[in-house]
């Protein structure tokens, strides 16, 4: 690679995000959060950028599993830390940053795909087995660690104790594993272009898909890591406004899935639908499939109690949500109605978040 690639603002913006994050100077006034903020916005930018290069690299649908799996790392690591930290929002952190995470991706990424290219194309069309495949895992998953503990009597309220939260950690993996052999080996097919055939790409060299998937690596670290330092002063904007402290859940959850939804709806942009719900739904299910375990092994190393049942408002969210996106992904093409009412469910939960 030349030198003079290095100064694209791609490579620029992390660099210099890292270096203001370890300078200390964030969160010693409003100009310097204002100066984190379009730091955090350039690495996200940046973050689709190198996401793309490493696509086009490795092919579909490595390339969006790479970015999936990116994303739910960092999402633990953010959880993991602030659990331990501890706190009264440790108990019932994970939950609600992983819902939240799954309500913005089901509502707020694939609405806004949908929406974007029935706008420009009318309809966009995808393989029908692919997201039935996603659904499949995806609701199975949600139901075991999200609605499930608040049905069971071992332990009073909505937990599990130890062995169930073993069991649950089991079936995540199991699931999230064999659907990984389904997507890369077996029926690699199904997540294709409904037509059967690969979008042209300009491949990059290896050097360049080397360095862009290091690059990709760090900008999303020092997204995680500029959101955390400014969940502080999110959250003292949150409580002037006198909403509830979990909007501050919903709010780190969509900057850091800022990442991957510019990256979708860049791609329903260029008319290429499959890998927009390659990425969200691929997403959605890595961010619960592999964040359910992780946080329950932390929370039984450091006898953390862990909070997993959604209450009564947020069950009859998740189930209207994934009974629409079911509906939306039947028929193997889309249009702008399903897009809105997506949105208007994302509207729905954030505005029942913000006024309960």
């Amino acid at each position: 690679m030349k030198i003079k690639e290095f100064l694209h603002y791609t490579y620029i913006f992390p660099v210099f995000a890292v270096i203001y994050y370890f300078s200390g100077l964030m969160g010693t006034g409003v100009v310097f959060d204002i100066i984190a903020g379009i730091l955090l916005t350039g690495s996200v930018l940046s973050a689709v950028h190198h996401a793309e290069v490493v696509a086009h690299k490795v092919g579909e649908p490595y390339g969006t599993i790479i970015l999936a799996l990116c994303i739910t790392i960092i999402e633990v690591a953010l959880i993991v830390s602030l659990m331990v930290a501890g706190g009264e929002q440790a108990l019932t952190l994970a939950r609600d940053t992983v819902f939240a995470a799954v309500m913005i991706i089901l509502n707020g990424i694939i609405g806004i795909c949908i929406l974007v290219g029935g706008v420009k194309y009318f309809e966009q069309f995808f393989a029908r087995t692919s997201a039935t495949t996603y659904l499949v895992s995806i609701v199975s998953i949600l139901v075991i660690t999200l609605v499930l503990p608040n049905f069971t009597s071992s332990v009073n309220g909505p937990y599990y104790n130890n062995a169930q939260l073993v069991f649950v950690s089991i079936a995540c993996l199991v699931i999230y594993g064999v659907f990984l052999m389904v997507q890369t080996v077996r029926h690699r097919s199904y997540f294709m272009p409904a037509d059967g055939t690969a979008e042209e790409y300009y491949i990059p060299n290896k050097t360049q898909a080397i360095v862009s998937f290091l690059f990709l690596v760090i900008c999303l670290v020092i997204v995680v890591l500029l959101a955390k330092g400014l969940s502080g002063t999110i959250e003292d904007m949150v409580q002037s406004m006198g909403a509830p402290k979990s909007l501050v859940g919903v709010i780190i959850a969509g900057v850091v899935l800022l990442p991957e939804g510019v990256a979708a709806i860049r791609a329903a942009r260029n008319n290429q639908i499959q890998s927009s719900l390659n990425l969200a739904l691929g997403s959605a299910l890595a961010s619960i499939g592999l964040s359910i375990p992780a946080i329950s092994a932390v929370s039984i190393m450091y006898d953390i109690p862990l909070v997993l049942g959604l209450d009564k408002k947020d069950i009859i969210l998740l189930t209207l949500s994934v009974f629409i996106v079911m509906l939306s992904l039947s028929r193997g093409k889309t249009n702008v109605l399903y897009g809105t009412v997506l949105l208007v469910n994302l509207a729905a939960y954030i505005f029942t978040v913000i006024v309960p």
